[in-house]
């Protein structure tokens, strides 16, 4: 297993990138957040890897961080995603985006990427929910945190409705509200979650 390649960025592509390493290039199918990120062409990058194989091929996936390569990891193991779909919602979603999405319930966001219907999408949520808090970075892991708590109080499960009903996504209204005292009523979490999501735009 090859589990990550350092050499020159050559060529950069919609789907996917080629690193030179010992006179080999190396085509590794990549999201579309590692091509933004990984580097310029001629530059030298470290690309982590993942060997995808099937019977009528061998598929080289790259990823630009380690926490991306363990979210692609996660995301096939779920039943019904391969790795082009795996990619297709990483190129949506990064890894900490995605763990916020699956922490509050967010099947909606995850069908945004090409390719991923309403019952996959609450498939990831559903398999993955105990599985990706170790994804996100440190600095978001209380939101996830705070996003996978709201169920257990009914005002917080209001109050994210409330919020869903006026435009904001779930997960970002779960995050608003997570972190909130739970003796707070409906109509005060409302409140201080707009506030909230106000100054995060």
């Amino acid at each position: 297993m090859i589990y990550n390649i350092k050499g020159t960025l050559t060529v950069t592509d919609a789907s996917f990138i080629v690193v030179e390493c010992g006179g080999v290039g190396f085509k590794c199918f990549a999201s579309l957040n590692t091509i933004q990120n990984v580097g310029k062409t001629g530059q030298e990058v470290n690309v982590y890897t993942h060997l995808a194989v099937r019977e009528d091929a061998m598929d080289l996936y790259g990823f630009s961080s380690l926490a991306e390569l363990d979210a692609f990891k996660l995301l096939i193991s779920v039943s019904g995603i391969g790795p082009k779909a795996a990619i297709a919602i990483l190129s949506e979603l990064t890894p900490d985006r995605l763990a916020l999405c699956i922490a509050s319930g967010d099947a909606k966001a995850i069908t945004r990427a090409q390719g991923v219907g309403k019952k996959t999408a609450e498939r990831v949520v559903l398999e993955l929910k105990d599985k990706m808090t170790g994804i996100a970075g440190e600095e978001n892991m209380q939101a996830v945190s705070g996003a996978a708590s709201v169920g257990e109080s009914s005002n917080s499960a209001e109050a994210v409705e409330a919020l869903v009903a006026l435009g904001y996504s779930q997960s970002d209204a779960a995050v608003a509200v997570g972190g909130m005292d739970k003796s707070l009523s409906v109509d005060e979490m409302i409140r201080l979650g707009l506030k909230k999501l106000a100054t995060r735009l």
